[in-house]
Protein backbone atom coordinates (compact mmCIF):
# COMPACT_ATOMS: atom_id res chain seq x y z
CA UNK A 1 0.00 0.00 0.00
CA UNK A 2 1.21 3.33 -1.15
CA UNK A 3 1.10 6.02 1.99
CA UNK A 4 0.83 10.01 1.40
CA UNK A 5 3.32 10.87 3.33
CA UNK A 6 2.67 14.29 2.73
CA UNK A 7 -0.98 14.25 3.65
CA UNK A 8 -0.32 12.43 6.98
CA UNK A 9 2.15 14.77 7.95
CA UNK A 10 0.21 17.96 7.58
CA UNK A 11 -2.59 15.96 9.87
CA UNK A 12 -0.22 15.57 12.72
CA UNK A 13 1.28 19.04 12.30
CA UNK A 14 -2.77 20.37 12.59
CA UNK A 15 -3.21 17.98 15.95
CA UNK A 16 -0.17 19.47 17.44
CA UNK A 17 -0.85 22.83 16.97
CA UNK A 18 -4.68 23.01 17.18
CA UNK A 19 -4.73 21.36 20.68
CA UNK A 20 -3.05 23.11 22.54
CA UNK A 21 -4.28 26.47 21.29
CA UNK A 22 -7.95 25.21 22.44
CA UNK A 23 -6.30 24.04 25.88
CA UNK A 24 -4.76 27.62 26.43
CA UNK A 25 -8.03 29.61 25.50
CA UNK A 26 -10.08 27.40 28.00
CA UNK A 27 -7.80 27.34 31.07
CA UNK A 28 -7.86 31.26 31.80
CA UNK A 29 -11.84 31.92 31.72
CA UNK A 30 -12.00 28.51 33.87
CA UNK A 31 -10.05 29.38 36.43
CA UNK A 32 -11.31 32.35 37.61
CA UNK A 33 -14.76 31.38 37.40
CA UNK A 34 -14.05 28.00 39.65
CA UNK A 35 -12.42 30.35 42.09
CA UNK A 36 -15.39 32.29 42.19
CA UNK A 37 -18.10 29.19 42.42
CA UNK A 38 -16.62 29.21 45.87
CA UNK A 39 -18.12 30.27 48.94
CA UNK A 40 -16.89 30.01 52.24
CA UNK A 41 -18.68 29.20 55.42
CA UNK A 42 -18.02 27.38 58.70
CA UNK A 43 -19.06 24.42 57.06
CA UNK A 44 -16.10 24.93 54.02
CA UNK A 45 -13.90 27.13 56.12
CA UNK A 46 -11.30 29.82 53.75
CA UNK A 47 -7.81 29.15 53.93
CA UNK A 48 -6.08 30.33 56.71
CA UNK A 49 -9.25 30.53 59.26
CA UNK A 50 -8.91 29.03 62.91
CA UNK A 51 -10.00 25.80 63.76
CA UNK A 52 -12.69 27.13 66.55
CA UNK A 53 -15.83 28.49 65.04
CA UNK A 54 -19.08 29.68 67.09
CA UNK A 55 -22.38 29.77 65.83
CA UNK A 56 -24.78 33.30 66.15
CA UNK A 57 -26.39 31.43 69.31
CA UNK A 58 -23.07 31.16 71.03
CA UNK A 59 -22.18 34.61 70.80
CA UNK A 60 -25.92 35.66 71.70
CA UNK A 61 -25.32 34.12 75.17
CA UNK A 62 -21.74 35.84 75.25
CA UNK A 63 -23.05 39.27 74.41
CA UNK A 64 -25.64 39.48 77.12
CA UNK A 65 -25.74 42.40 79.36
CA UNK A 66 -25.47 42.44 82.32
CA UNK A 67 -21.81 41.12 80.67
CA UNK A 68 -21.54 37.53 81.10
CA UNK A 69 -18.10 37.01 83.48
CA UNK A 70 -15.22 34.94 82.00
CA UNK A 71 -15.68 36.24 78.27
CA UNK A 72 -14.20 38.65 76.39
CA UNK A 73 -15.63 39.58 72.53
CA UNK A 74 -13.06 41.19 70.62
CA UNK A 75 -13.43 42.99 67.51
CA UNK A 76 -10.86 42.84 65.25
CA UNK A 77 -11.66 45.47 62.65
CA UNK A 78 -10.60 49.33 62.19
CA UNK A 79 -11.74 51.40 65.14
CA UNK A 80 -13.04 54.68 64.10
CA UNK A 81 -13.96 53.56 60.54
CA UNK A 82 -16.27 50.26 61.68
CA UNK A 83 -16.20 49.52 65.58
CA UNK A 84 -16.72 53.17 66.67
CA UNK A 85 -19.98 52.61 64.34
CA UNK A 86 -21.30 48.96 65.10
CA UNK A 87 -20.09 46.48 67.09
CA UNK A 88 -21.35 43.53 68.69
CA UNK A 89 -22.48 45.09 72.54
CA UNK A 90 -19.84 44.31 75.33
CA UNK A 91 -16.99 43.68 72.86
CA UNK A 92 -14.11 45.62 73.22
CA UNK A 93 -11.51 46.84 70.11
CA UNK A 94 -7.96 45.25 69.11
CA UNK A 95 -7.87 46.04 65.60
CA UNK A 96 -5.75 43.33 63.89
CA UNK A 97 -3.52 45.76 62.68
CA UNK A 98 -2.58 46.96 65.92
CA UNK A 99 -2.64 43.32 67.65
CA UNK A 100 1.28 43.33 69.00
CA UNK A 101 0.51 46.96 70.71
CA UNK A 102 -3.01 46.71 72.33
CA UNK A 103 -3.31 43.19 72.97
CA UNK A 104 -0.67 43.18 75.97
CA UNK A 105 -2.28 45.81 77.89
CA UNK A 106 -6.36 44.53 76.85
CA UNK A 107 -6.28 40.57 77.08
CA UNK A 108 -7.07 39.29 80.06
CA UNK A 109 -4.10 38.17 82.66
CA UNK A 110 -5.96 34.65 82.72
CA UNK A 111 -4.94 32.67 80.03
CA UNK A 112 -7.61 30.09 80.34
CA UNK A 113 -10.44 33.06 79.85
CA UNK A 114 -13.00 32.49 76.42
CA UNK A 115 -11.88 34.91 73.96
CA UNK A 116 -14.14 35.37 70.88
CA UNK A 117 -12.81 37.16 68.21
CA UNK A 118 -15.05 38.18 64.91
CA UNK A 119 -14.56 41.20 62.32
CA UNK A 120 -16.68 41.79 58.86
CA UNK A 121 -17.85 37.98 57.88
CA UNK A 122 -16.56 35.28 55.69
CA UNK A 123 -14.86 37.23 53.83
CA UNK A 124 -12.25 38.89 56.34
CA UNK A 125 -9.39 37.46 57.71
CA UNK A 126 -8.76 39.91 60.71
CA UNK A 127 -10.06 37.65 63.43
CA UNK A 128 -8.91 34.83 62.27
CA UNK A 129 -5.27 35.97 62.23
CA UNK A 130 -5.81 37.79 65.85
CA UNK A 131 -7.31 34.44 67.10
CA UNK A 132 -3.78 32.70 65.63
CA UNK A 133 -1.75 35.39 67.16
CA UNK A 134 -3.46 35.50 70.99
CA UNK A 135 -2.78 31.46 70.81
CA UNK A 136 0.42 32.36 70.22
CA UNK A 137 0.51 34.67 73.51
CA UNK A 138 -0.41 31.24 75.22
CA UNK A 139 -4.12 31.82 75.65
CA UNK A 140 -5.86 28.55 75.69
CA UNK A 141 -9.67 28.94 74.63
CA UNK A 142 -10.23 31.17 71.80
CA UNK A 143 -13.25 30.97 69.24
CA UNK A 144 -13.73 33.04 65.64
CA UNK A 145 -17.05 34.14 65.02
CA UNK A 146 -16.96 33.76 61.23
CA UNK A 147 -20.31 35.50 60.66
CA UNK A 148 -18.81 38.67 62.36
CA UNK A 149 -20.64 41.90 62.65
CA UNK A 150 -22.81 41.63 59.63
CA UNK A 151 -24.03 38.04 60.49
CA UNK A 152 -25.16 39.87 63.94
CA UNK A 153 -27.17 42.19 62.73
CA UNK A 154 -28.63 39.67 60.32
CA UNK A 155 -30.31 37.66 63.15
CA UNK A 156 -31.65 40.84 64.12
CA UNK A 157 -29.68 41.61 67.20
CA UNK A 158 -28.96 45.29 68.71
CA UNK A 159 -26.50 47.68 66.96
CA UNK A 160 -23.81 48.81 69.42
CA UNK A 161 -21.83 52.24 68.99
CA UNK A 162 -18.93 53.36 70.30
CA UNK A 163 -19.18 57.04 72.77
CA UNK A 164 -16.90 58.13 70.38
CA UNK A 165 -19.48 57.60 67.82
CA UNK A 166 -21.58 59.87 69.83
CA UNK A 167 -19.14 62.32 70.15
CA UNK A 168 -18.86 62.83 66.61
CA UNK A 169 -22.49 62.87 66.14
CA UNK A 170 -22.63 65.65 68.56
CA UNK A 171 -19.89 67.67 67.01
CA UNK A 172 -21.25 67.29 63.77
CA UNK A 173 -25.06 68.32 65.11
CA UNK A 174 -26.32 65.32 63.38
CA UNK A 175 -30.12 65.04 63.99
CA UNK A 176 -30.01 62.43 66.55
CA UNK A 177 -32.63 61.49 69.82
CA UNK A 178 -30.07 60.25 72.55
CA UNK A 179 -32.28 59.04 75.27
CA UNK A 180 -30.77 58.44 79.29
CA UNK A 181 -32.73 55.27 80.00
CA UNK A 182 -32.09 55.42 83.89
CA UNK A 183 -33.68 57.02 86.76
CA UNK A 184 -34.13 60.82 86.20
CA UNK A 185 -33.62 62.20 90.04
CA UNK A 186 -30.85 59.50 91.03
CA UNK A 187 -28.96 59.40 87.89
CA UNK A 188 -30.07 61.74 84.78
CA UNK A 189 -29.71 64.91 87.06
CA UNK A 190 -26.49 64.11 88.32
CA UNK A 191 -25.05 63.39 85.23
CA UNK A 192 -25.63 63.10 81.27
CA UNK A 193 -24.57 63.15 77.85
CA UNK A 194 -25.00 66.58 76.52
CA UNK A 195 -28.28 66.93 74.65
CA UNK A 196 -29.93 63.46 76.11
CA UNK A 197 -33.60 63.35 76.79
CA UNK A 198 -34.42 61.90 80.20
CA UNK A 199 -37.09 58.66 79.17
CA UNK A 200 -36.71 56.30 81.89
CA UNK A 201 -36.83 52.81 81.06
CA UNK A 202 -39.02 52.31 83.83
CA UNK A 203 -41.48 54.53 82.59
CA UNK A 204 -41.03 54.22 78.98
CA UNK A 205 -44.65 53.16 78.31
CA UNK A 206 -46.23 55.91 79.96
CA UNK A 207 -43.61 59.11 78.47
CA UNK A 208 -42.57 57.53 75.31
CA UNK A 209 -45.05 58.98 72.91
CA UNK A 210 -44.14 62.43 74.64
CA UNK A 211 -40.88 62.69 74.05
CA UNK A 212 -39.76 60.57 71.18
CA UNK A 213 -40.26 61.21 67.34
CA UNK A 214 -42.93 61.05 65.66
CA UNK A 215 -41.12 59.97 62.36
CA UNK A 216 -39.99 55.56 62.84
CA UNK A 217 -37.41 56.43 61.07
CA UNK A 218 -35.80 58.70 63.15
CA UNK A 219 -32.30 57.92 64.57
CA UNK A 220 -32.61 56.83 68.38
CA UNK A 221 -29.73 55.89 70.73
CA UNK A 222 -30.13 54.40 73.81
CA UNK A 223 -27.42 54.53 76.98
CA UNK A 224 -27.55 54.22 80.39
CA UNK A 225 -24.81 52.63 83.42
CA UNK A 226 -22.66 50.87 81.26
CA UNK A 227 -22.34 46.90 80.41
CA UNK A 228 -24.14 46.23 84.00
CA UNK A 229 -26.82 48.36 82.81
CA UNK A 230 -29.96 46.50 80.81
CA UNK A 231 -32.01 49.51 80.91
CA UNK A 232 -31.01 51.06 77.79
CA UNK A 233 -31.54 47.30 75.73
CA UNK A 234 -34.95 47.38 77.43
CA UNK A 235 -35.69 50.44 76.28
CA UNK A 236 -34.39 49.85 72.64
CA UNK A 237 -36.35 46.24 72.30
CA UNK A 238 -39.96 48.56 73.32
CA UNK A 239 -38.77 51.54 70.72
CA UNK A 240 -38.71 48.81 68.22
CA UNK A 241 -41.61 47.10 69.15
CA UNK A 242 -43.39 50.41 68.43
CA UNK A 243 -42.17 50.46 65.11
CA UNK A 244 -38.86 52.05 65.22
CA UNK A 245 -36.63 51.23 62.75
CA UNK A 246 -33.45 53.23 63.52
CA UNK A 247 -32.76 52.03 67.05
CA UNK A 248 -29.17 51.78 68.53
CA UNK A 249 -27.57 51.40 72.01
CA UNK A 250 -24.69 52.45 73.66
CA UNK A 251 -23.70 49.88 75.92
CA UNK A 252 -21.15 51.29 77.56
CA UNK A 253 -22.93 54.65 78.58
CA UNK A 254 -22.64 57.56 81.15
CA UNK A 255 -19.68 55.84 82.19
CA UNK A 256 -17.64 55.72 79.36
CA UNK A 257 -18.74 59.14 78.15
CA UNK A 258 -17.66 60.54 81.81
CA UNK A 259 -14.45 58.72 81.36
CA UNK A 260 -13.53 60.06 78.12
CA UNK A 261 -15.06 63.47 77.87
CA UNK A 262 -16.07 64.64 81.42
CA UNK A 263 -18.86 64.99 83.63
CA UNK A 264 -22.47 66.38 82.49
CA UNK A 265 -24.49 69.02 84.60
CA UNK A 266 -22.26 68.83 88.22
CA UNK A 267 -24.41 67.90 91.64
CA UNK A 268 -24.90 70.40 94.57
CA UNK A 269 -23.32 70.10 97.69
CA UNK A 270 -26.86 68.51 98.77
CA UNK A 271 -26.59 66.08 96.13
CA UNK A 272 -28.96 67.60 93.60
CA UNK A 273 -28.59 68.35 90.14
CA UNK A 274 -27.14 71.52 89.48
CA UNK A 275 -29.74 73.14 87.18
CA UNK A 276 -28.04 74.87 83.94
CA UNK A 277 -27.86 78.34 83.66
CA UNK A 278 -30.15 79.33 81.26
CA UNK A 279 -30.06 82.80 79.56
CA UNK A 280 -33.48 84.62 79.84
CA UNK A 281 -36.26 83.89 76.92
CA UNK A 282 -36.22 87.49 75.31
CA UNK A 283 -39.53 88.28 73.93
CA UNK A 284 -39.70 88.42 70.33
CA UNK A 285 -42.12 91.14 68.29
CA UNK A 286 -44.89 89.20 68.03
CA UNK A 287 -46.62 88.59 71.38
CA UNK A 288 -45.73 85.01 72.55
CA UNK A 289 -42.79 84.87 70.43
CA UNK A 290 -39.15 84.18 71.63
CA UNK A 291 -36.29 86.79 69.89
CA UNK A 292 -34.22 85.03 67.42
CA UNK A 293 -31.07 85.49 69.27
CA UNK A 294 -32.40 84.39 72.73
CA UNK A 295 -33.65 81.23 70.89
CA UNK A 296 -30.10 80.33 69.33
CA UNK A 297 -28.35 81.07 72.90
CA UNK A 298 -30.66 79.10 74.68
CA UNK A 299 -29.95 76.65 72.10
CA UNK A 300 -25.96 76.69 72.68
CA UNK A 301 -25.44 77.45 75.92
CA UNK A 302 -28.25 75.77 77.99
CA UNK A 303 -30.47 73.38 75.68
CA UNK A 304 -31.78 71.32 78.64
CA UNK A 305 -33.31 74.24 80.05
CA UNK A 306 -36.46 74.48 77.59
CA UNK A 307 -38.28 71.97 75.92
CA UNK A 308 -37.97 72.16 71.77
CA UNK A 309 -41.08 71.09 70.18
CA UNK A 310 -41.22 70.61 66.19
CA UNK A 311 -44.42 71.14 65.43
CA UNK A 312 -44.05 70.19 61.10
CA UNK A 313 -45.23 66.82 59.95
CA UNK A 314 -42.45 64.06 60.20
CA UNK A 315 -41.76 64.01 56.48
CA UNK A 316 -40.71 67.43 57.15
CA UNK A 317 -38.36 66.75 60.21
CA UNK A 318 -36.96 64.29 58.70
CA UNK A 319 -35.21 66.82 56.08
CA UNK A 320 -33.70 68.17 59.40
CA UNK A 321 -34.70 70.08 62.79
CA UNK A 322 -33.02 70.83 65.82
CA UNK A 323 -30.81 68.57 68.03
CA UNK A 324 -32.97 67.04 71.17
CA UNK A 325 -36.49 68.26 69.91
CA UNK A 326 -39.33 66.65 70.12
CA UNK A 327 -41.81 66.32 67.25
CA UNK A 328 -45.65 67.03 67.78
CA UNK A 329 -47.04 67.85 64.28
CA UNK A 330 -49.84 70.60 64.70
CA UNK A 331 -52.03 68.55 63.72
CA UNK A 332 -52.40 66.09 65.91
CA UNK A 333 -51.64 68.64 69.06
CA UNK A 334 -55.08 69.47 70.61
CA UNK A 335 -55.54 65.68 70.83
CA UNK A 336 -52.33 65.40 72.88
CA UNK A 337 -52.41 68.78 74.79
CA UNK A 338 -52.14 66.24 77.93
CA UNK A 339 -48.94 64.60 76.74
CA UNK A 340 -46.94 67.79 76.74
CA UNK A 341 -43.97 68.05 79.05
CA UNK A 342 -44.67 70.68 82.07
CA UNK A 343 -41.53 70.87 84.18
CA UNK A 344 -39.68 73.50 81.69
CA UNK A 345 -40.81 75.90 79.30
CA UNK A 346 -41.75 74.62 75.64
CA UNK A 347 -40.56 76.60 72.85
CA UNK A 348 -42.60 75.88 69.59
CA UNK A 349 -40.86 76.00 66.04
CA UNK A 350 -41.26 74.91 62.69
CA UNK A 351 -40.21 76.31 58.77
CA UNK A 352 -41.72 79.38 58.90
CA UNK A 353 -43.27 80.51 62.03
CA UNK A 354 -46.93 80.25 61.27
CA UNK A 355 -47.49 76.50 62.73
CA UNK A 356 -45.42 77.22 65.45
CA UNK A 357 -47.78 80.34 66.48
CA UNK A 358 -50.85 78.06 66.16
CA UNK A 359 -49.54 75.70 68.61
CA UNK A 360 -48.57 78.23 71.36
CA UNK A 361 -52.09 80.32 70.84
CA UNK A 362 -54.03 76.62 70.96
CA UNK A 363 -52.19 75.76 74.25
CA UNK A 364 -52.54 79.39 76.07
CA UNK A 365 -56.42 78.36 75.29
CA UNK A 366 -56.63 75.00 76.71
CA UNK A 367 -53.37 74.77 79.19
CA UNK A 368 -52.69 77.99 79.96
CA UNK A 369 -51.00 76.70 83.33
CA UNK A 370 -48.08 75.35 80.19
CA UNK A 371 -45.31 78.29 79.59
CA UNK A 372 -44.60 78.54 75.95
CA UNK A 373 -43.34 80.85 73.57
CA UNK A 374 -42.69 79.90 69.66
CA UNK A 375 -40.11 81.14 67.32
CA UNK A 376 -41.42 83.60 64.47
CA UNK A 377 -38.54 82.82 61.73
CA UNK A 378 -38.06 81.03 58.29
CA UNK A 379 -35.16 78.16 59.30
CA UNK A 380 -33.79 75.94 56.51
CA UNK A 381 -31.93 73.07 57.59
CA UNK A 382 -28.84 71.52 55.66
CA UNK A 383 -27.92 67.82 55.45
CA UNK A 384 -24.97 68.28 57.61
CA UNK A 385 -27.74 69.40 60.68
CA UNK A 386 -26.11 73.06 60.13
CA UNK A 387 -29.05 75.21 59.60
CA UNK A 388 -30.25 79.50 58.84
CA UNK A 389 -32.63 81.24 60.26
CA UNK A 390 -33.90 84.51 59.34
CA UNK A 391 -36.60 86.41 62.12
CA UNK A 392 -40.01 87.13 60.09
Amino acid sequence: MKVNHPTLLAALLSALFIAPVGLQAATPEAAPAAAAAVAYSPANPGPGWYSKLVNLDFVKQQAAIPKVEGVMLIDARPGARKYDLGHIPTAINIPDTQFDKLAPGLLPADKSMLLVFYCEGYDCMLSHNSAAKAEKLGYTNIRVFAEGFPGWIAGGNLHAVSVAHIKKLLDEKTPITLVDSRPKERKFDLGHIPGAISLPDSQFDKLAAQVLPADKAAALYFYCEGVTCVLSNNSALKAIKLGYTNVKVVPEGYPAWEKAYGAGPKATAAGAAAAPKAPAIEAGKESGSIAVASFERIYKEAPDSVHFIDVRDPAEVATGTFKGAINMPVSTMEKNLDKLPKDKPIVFFCGAGSRSGEAHDMVKLYKPEIKTVFLDASIKWAKDGSYTIKGN
